[in-house]
């Protein structure tokens, strides 16, 4: 008797073990969905099992890389990372890689299918051509420029498997020295079978453009949006907690061509971004998302 009662502690404990994961856990009462752009949690990264952890106990299922950094995604290789995300059971989706150039594409898409992900995004214009002044985004070498590039690399993600998007700020709504639009430009002239687009909802409501006259003007290249609010000075700030009106952008999401979303948060100023992630994680319940 003893040695039976042994054996079935020992398998209840195993089976325990196996059946206790961090995104196994309740999570508010509410099913998991929707995805978090581990930008906002960068700092918090740097403990990435413990993060990832929180992350989808907040109650997210993608997630959006932002700390790629000489072949590694947080420290982690392609293949480590992958295996954390598997373990926390979250799905990498995309991956912002302002660091790409053409002598090093090759290895970063390498990297990104290794690690599993769907989507590479350019976040910023790249190869330097991105600035500040004053305070202001900025972008040097012109619209046309940056057309033609991100085509090349948009033509190699293609060929390996990859989707490449180019994510939107408030600068690329503004006309240029040539009297351009960059976006529009962008939107006009890249290839769709090798370009399309992230659209950050809080960076076109600040250059004060309207994201659903951009879905209805092009009609399917958003693929993937960042989901951010806005407070009354214009801040960051968690969804559900600002005055952009998700409801209305949501109802056109077929009309964008969105097939994923990711909260991201640049700056906290009420909240850590930890809180914050879960008071957004609410908040697209409460709006519709899914």
């Amino acid at each position: 008797m003893k040695i039976k009662s042994i054996v079935a502690v020992c398998a209840f404990m195993a089976l325990s073990l196996v059946s206790f994961k961090p995104s196994d856990k309740e999570v508010q009462s509410e099913k998991r969905f929707g995805g978090l752009a581990l930008y906002t949690v960068r700092d918090a990264m740097k403990d990435a099992r413990a993060t990832l952890e929180k992350v989808a106990q907040a109650g997210y299922v993608n997630v959006e890389s932002a700390g790629y950094n000489n072949g590694k995604f947080y420290n982690l290789s392609p293949a480590d990372f992958k295996s954390l995300l598997d373990e926390m059971k979250l799905t990498p989706i995309s991956a912002h890689q302002s660091s790409v150039t053409f002598e090093n594409v090759d290895q970063q898409i390498a990297d990104l299918k290794a690690a599993g992900f769907q989507y590479f995004v350019v976040p910023i214009p790249p190869m330097g051509l991105f600035g500040h002044d004053g305070g202001k985004m900025t972008m040097k070498g012109g619209a046309k420029n940056l057309a033609q590039i991100l085509d090349k690399l948009g033509e190699k993600c293609e060929a390996a498997g990859l989707q490449l998007l180019y994510h939107n700020h408030d600068f690329e709504f503004v006309n240029d020295a040539e009297g351009i639009v960059p976006i529009d430009y962008l939107l006009e002239n890249c290839n769709p079978k090798y370009v399309n687009f992230q659209m950050d909802l809080y960076w076109v409501t600040k250059a004060g453009a309207d994201p659903v006259a951009y879905f209805k003007r092009y009609p399917g290249r958003f693929k993937i949006w960042h989901v951010k609010d806005m407070d009354d000075q214009g801040r960051f700030a968690p969804v559900g907690n600002g005055k952009i009106d998700f409801k209305r952008v949501l109802d056109n999401k077929k009309l964008s061509g969105m097939q994923y979303y990711f909260v991201e948060q640049d700056a906290c100023f009420n909240e850590t971004a930890l809180e914050a992630i879960v008071i957004s994680h609410k908040g697209l319940a409460k709006i519709g998302f899914k």
